[in-house]
């Protein structure tokens, strides 16, 4: 070792100018900035399942877990309930109760990991579930790390997870903030989430102001209920994190983000008087466009989802704190494990392989950017004070929806016209047959697990102390009633055994149940040149027009495309019954008796349709409905056959984006029926 030494030094002397070279390069290297944590949403069947995913994924270099709940957990309902039927671990990981949050988070330490819970309606119940199953292991609240989303507004505007009316629901937000402000630090109680505010057809301009606007409304009321002192509302500020969308328009989502960044800095300082920087700043995870993704030819999702990644990561000032990317095949279906890895490895190969993250923002100077992005802050601040002159986002929340709903409307006349491209599906549709199609090309849960979690459910509730359980609901009531913060007694509810059904219970009992607005009304007509023609034959058909029942049975609350077909009927000159998400199918029938339609559309997206379809079919003839009954939604082709067998009439998947033809045969559909 020491001759090599001596060689060495020998060296040096001989070539002192490569020495200088070699100590330049060096010494100009960057130092590379800490990547994003990086996410797979993620979750279904059962906990067991889902925390094999989870310890899985980890294996392979995922830095956070993103849960996915199923839809009776995000409800409110134990998979017992009518509600549930058909619905159990499907688009998430069933959690009723204390022993199904242990299980999911089997061998994950709740103090090291930072955990992001896809959830609003019941987000103070999982993470009373959370706490006390760290607590179990000796871990306390102060050290937890993570994010609840608990942005109902957009659940009210989108997704349609809500229980509760507005005032009560802003109150049991205001009472996680609070309370994490003084028992939670590091964790995020409310993620204000735009994401569905662009898939449920918002521009950036509505995308910024109204997350920006359900931001201030929240921060309103928690500096006015008296459970933060001033002194700490610096802390609370930057506790309010963010959920975004990145789209496909490259450039302008670049600029989107920088808007939103410059924005929320502004409200702090002008709004709330926020001194520290740091509580400033923009934090905000983001997973990629869903709605631009396509069943037709979804290799290419596989380009979009780079696309889209690119736009939240590039620019140093305006960098995601977290990614979670879609798999290609989600517009399919739920990914497998193999599809979730591919995505991984899209940020990992991004993060560790590019030079990304050696340098300050590549943007800065750039006069495209920079002037998009004035365009774009400047216009969402507008909006934003018009949605706080209506009185702020959880009142205008009817006025909102009918903005999105014309917003979606636009977009869906743009792909149909063509005057948007989408590749593979109004553009350059001809193509090889992939090899990534087929059968199995996605996750599908067995219905036994239904089975499976009603057993499950029925034990614990056999198996616990109903006394202190009853006590816990008694005092989880008296809060309710009388404004006390609901956190500690929801925390000991979990403690006690409790479901997430019970908890939701008592809250209902409290604090009644909302149907949001559909926004159809609001939609303004926009007759296509095909959409004339199919008017005008519905002008002549015998008897007048058609009427035509659109409906969502089951949880499934993302309602776009039940919108959008029921806007397009009515613009078609069709009679038409919607009555908004989340129904049984007793009330599909019952309305259908009552109405007398010509047509029933039945709209799910949750993967329940083998379910819940052919029970409303079944359902209705023996009512004697004989309407024939059309079927949308993501379904695969393997399932098409087997709705027809149970009388479904016609089925359409996202790759139908022609609604024209799909009114034109709605109205033929109409015609033979009272030929009949």
């Amino acid at each position: 070792m020491a001759c090599r030494g001596r060689e060495v030094r020998a060296w040096r002397k001989e070539h002192p100018h490569l020495v200088a070279i070699l100590r330049a390069v060096t010494e100009s290297t960057p130092r590379r900035d800490d990547p994003w944590l990086m996410r797979t949403y993620s979750g279904h069947s059962t906990a067991a399942a889902s925390n094999e995913l989870y310890r899985t994924n980890l294996a392979k270099g995922q830095t956070g877990l993103s849960i996915a709940f199923d839809l009776p957990t995000q409800t409110g309902y134990d998979p017992d309930h009518i509600l549930a039927s058909g619905e159990v671990g499907k688009v998430g990981v069933p959690v009723a109760h204390l022993g199904h949050m242990r299980i999911l988070l089997n061998s994950i330490p709740p103090g090291k990991m930072n955990t992001s819970m896809t959830i609003n309606a019941t987000a103070a119940w999982m993470l009373a579930l959370y706490v006390a199953n760290a607590r179990e292991q000796g871990v306390q609240s102060h050290e937890l790390r993570g994010t609840t989303q608990n942005d109902i507004v957009k659940e009210y505007l989108s997704r349609g997870t809500y229980i509760f009316p507005p005032a009560p629901s802003k109150r049991l937000i205001v009472d996680m903030v609070a309370w994490c402000a003084q028992n939670a630090p590091k964790w995020n109680p409310m993620n204000v989430c735009s994401y569905h505010l662009q898939e449920a057809g918002a521009t950036p301009v509505q995308e910024i102001a109204y997350s920006l606007a359900t931001a201030v409304d929240i921060l309103d009321a928690v500096r006015d209920s008296g459970q933060v002192d001033a002194a700490q509302f610096d802390q609370v500020f930057g506790s309010i994190s963010f959920f975004v969308n990145a789209g496909i328009r490259f450039v302008e989502e670049v600029c989107k983000m920088r808007a939103f960044t410059e924005l929320w800095d502004r409200i702090g300082r002008e709004r709330y008087n926020v001194q520290d920087p740091k509580a400033r700043r923009f934090r905000y995870g983001v997973q990629v466009n869903s709605l631009g993704l396509t069943e037709a030819q979804p290799e290419n999702n596989v380009q979009r989802i780079v696309l889209e990644m690119l736009a939240v990561t590039l620019s140093k000032k305006a960098r995601a704190r977290s990614v979670q990317l879609p798999a290609w095949n989600e517009a399919l279906g739920l990914p497998r494990p193999w599809d979730q890895q591919w995505s991984l490895r899209m940020q990992q190969v991004l993060a560790f392989e590019s030079d990304l993250l050696e340098y300050e923002d590549i943007f800065d100077g750039s006069t495209v950017i920079e002037g998009r992005t004035s365009e774009l802050r400047d216009a969402a601040w507008a909006e934003l004070q018009e949605v706080l002159e209506l009185g702020g986002a959880f009142n205008a929340v009817e006025d909102l929806k009918g903005r999105l709903v014309r917003s979606m409307a636009e977009r869906t006349r743009r792909i149909e016209s063509g005057d948007q491209v989408v590749v593979g599906v109004n553009s350059y549709t001809e193509h090889e047959e992939s090899p990534l199609g087929g059968t199995n090309n996605i996750l599908v849960v067995d219905h036994a697990v239904e089975a499976e979690m009603i057993k499950d459910v029925e034990a614990w509730r056999s198996a616990r102390d109903q006394q202190q359980v009853d006590a816990a609901l008694n005092r989880l009531r008296a809060a309710a009633e009388s404004g006390e913060n609901i956190m500690e007694p929801s925390i000991e509810l979990a403690e006690a055994g409790g479901t997430t059904g019970e908890w939701s219970h008592v809250l209902r009992e409290v604090f009644g149940e909302f149907r949001a607005p559909t926004g159809v009304n609001a939609a303004v007509g926009r007759r296509t040149h095909a959409l004339a023609e199919v008017a005008e034959f519905v002008k002549g058909i015998a008897g007048g027009p058609p009427r035509f029942l659109v409906a969502k049975p089951g949880l499934d609350g993302h309602s776009n495309g039940a919108e959008q077909i029921a806007v397009a009927a009515r613009d078609a000159g069709m009679e038409v019954v919607y009555s908004g998400i989340r129904l049984t199918p007793e009330q599909i029938v019952a309305s259908a008796r009552d109405e007398d339609p010509d047509v029933v559309g039945l709209s799910i997206l949750s993967g329940s349709h083998m379910q819940l379809v052919p029970d409303v079919v079944k359902r209705l003839r023996a009512e004697g409905v004989d309407a024939p009954v059309i079927v949308g939604g993501i379904i695969p082709e393997e399932d098409r056959e087997v709705l027809t067998s149970h009388g479904v009439a016609a089925v359409y998947t996202p790759k139908d984006f022609d609604i024209a033809r799909i009114m034109r045969e709605v109205a033929d559909l109409a015609v033979t029926h009272r030929s009949q």
